[in-house]
């Protein structure tokens, strides 16, 4: 059967989109699994503790969050995909529906540190996209003032993986300012910009 305004179309690929497709399923049994990966390995990492922030927010709002240590993650393509740490991030990946992407600024992009991690998880494996459709938060830290290329540049990354990066994105500048001797972010006009 064709369309007499779309007659190019296979009305069997053709779902119309209805308030009951677009609903939670209600079998869902579980809160919302997002992983969050940052991109520093400095032991005062700046996006590891907007990161721990990040997630302690979506703790409260009721998600079940697993943060990934980049320690240890060898280089791409230096190991076989069988490596323990390449398996850990891509089991997290999976396991995840949405993801927290918090990178440093490094010469106007992501780190290497950050750029490995998404390089390890694979676009396609068989017939299945295991990262399309999942959901997608972005933040970047400054050492300086404020910038928007590392967050740019991880909405670029996540719309080559298909992902659905929402609207709003977190950029902290002089984040060396921002965070207290636990580690806390302190109140200002950044924290109200988190994504929360």
């Amino acid at each position: 059967m064709s369309l007499p305004d779309l007659p190019h179309v296979s009305t069997e690929l053709l779902d119309s989109p209805s308030a009951e497709k677009l609903s939670l399923p209600s079998s869902s049994t579980h809160a919302p699994r997002i992983l969050i990966l940052y991109g520093s390995l400095r032991p005062q990492s700046f996006s590891r503790k907007l990161a721990l922030e990040a997630e302690r927010i979506l703790r409260h709002f009721g998600a079940e969050t697993r943060v990934f240590d980049p320690h240890e993650l060898p280089m791409l393509d230096s190991v076989p995909a069988s490596h323990a740490k390449v398996q850990e991030l891509r089991a997290l990946s999976l396991w995840s529906e949405g993801q927290v992407w918090v990178s440093p600024e490094r010469h106007g992009s992501v780190t290497g540190v950050f750029k490995n991690q998404i390089d390890w998880l694979p676009l396609e494996e068989g017939n299945v996209r295991p990262t399309q459709g999942r959901t997608l938060a972005v933040m970047q830290v400054s050492g300086g003032s404020q910038s928007f290329n590392v967050v740019n540049a991880l909405r670029v990354l996540g719309r080559w993986m298909r992902r659905v990066t929402i609207p709003n994105q977190s950029s902290v500048a002089k984040a060396w300012q921002e965070f207290d001797e636990n580690g806390r972010m302190k109140p200002s006009p950044f924290y109200d910009l988190s994504p929360h």
